[in-house]
C-alpha cells in the first residue's frame, strides 16, 4: 500500500526533493488559486514591474474556479480546471518562485522544464469530485481582482487536500509512466 505524504504549506526545495511522481500527498495550510484570466494579470503584472497580490516564494497555485459557497459553508464546489490552459504564463510564474500548482491534465514541455530547472512541483487533484474535495477547504476569502468573479484570485486555507505528484523535479511523468506500465502489463 503507498503511504501518503502529509506536507504543510508554503513548500520548500527540501521537501520538493522528496517528492517523486506518483506520490500521494495531503496538502494543509495555504493554497491560492487562480485560473488563466488571473494568469495573464498576473504576468503582466510582473512584465509591468508592478508587485503581485501575494508573495509567490514557496507558495501553491490551485487552478480552480470555485462555484459560489452554500450557507454556512466556505466555499462552493472546487474541483481542478484543466493545468493546459495556464501552460503560456506557469515558466514565468515558476521563475519566480513558485513552488507547486494543482490541476488536472498534462503539461506542456516549457513548462516540465521549468519544474526541473527551478524546483517546483505539478499535482494532479481527482477531477469529478469538487464537492467532496471542498469539505477540505476550510477558509476561502478573495485577495484580488475581484471582477474576474469565479476566477478571481483566492486565498484558501486547507487541510488534507489530496492530491497526486505528476510532475516531479527529477523529469517524472506519472501521465507517461502510467501508459508504459499499463502497456508493459497489458504485453503481458
Amino acid at each position: 500500500m503507498i503511504k501518503t505524504k502529509k506536507i504543510t504549506t508554503p513548500l520548500t526545495d527540501e521537501v520538493i526533493a522528496g517528492l517523486r511522481a506518483g506520490d500521494k500527498v495531503e496538502l494543509s495550510g495555504v493554497l491560492y488559486t487562480a485560473r488563466d484570466a488571473a494568469h495573464k494579470r498576473l504576468v503582466q503584472m510582473i512584465k509591468d514591474g508592478q508587485p503581485l497580490p501575494f508573495n509567490i516564494r514557496g507558495q501553491v497555485i490551485y487552478f480552480v474556479g470555485p462555484t459560489p459557497a452554500k450557507p454556512g459553508m466556505p466555499i462552493g464546489s472546487a474541483g481542478p480546471t484543466t493545468a493546459g490552459r495556464m501552460d503560456f504564463y506557469s515558466p514565468t510564474l515558476i521563475e519566480l518562485g513558485l513552488k507547486g500548482m494543482i490541476g488536472k491534465g498534462a503539461r506542456s514541455e516549457a513548462v516540465k522544464k521549468a519544474i526541473v530547472e527551478h524546483k517546483c512541483v505539478y499535482f494532479a487533484a481527482i477531477g469529478g469530485v469538487a464537492a467532496l474535495l471542498s469539505k477540505k477547504i476550510k477558509k476561502a476569502e478573495i485577495l484580488a481582482f475581484e471582477d474576474l468573479g469565479t476566477e478571481a484570485v483566492r486565498i484558501l486555507q486547507v487541510e488534507d487536500f489530496p492530491v497526486i505528484v505528476i510532475n516531479d523535479i527529477y523529469g517524472g511523468d506519472l501521465y507517461k509512466e502510467g501508459i508504459k506500465e499499463y502497456a508493459a502489463v497489458s504485453a503481458g
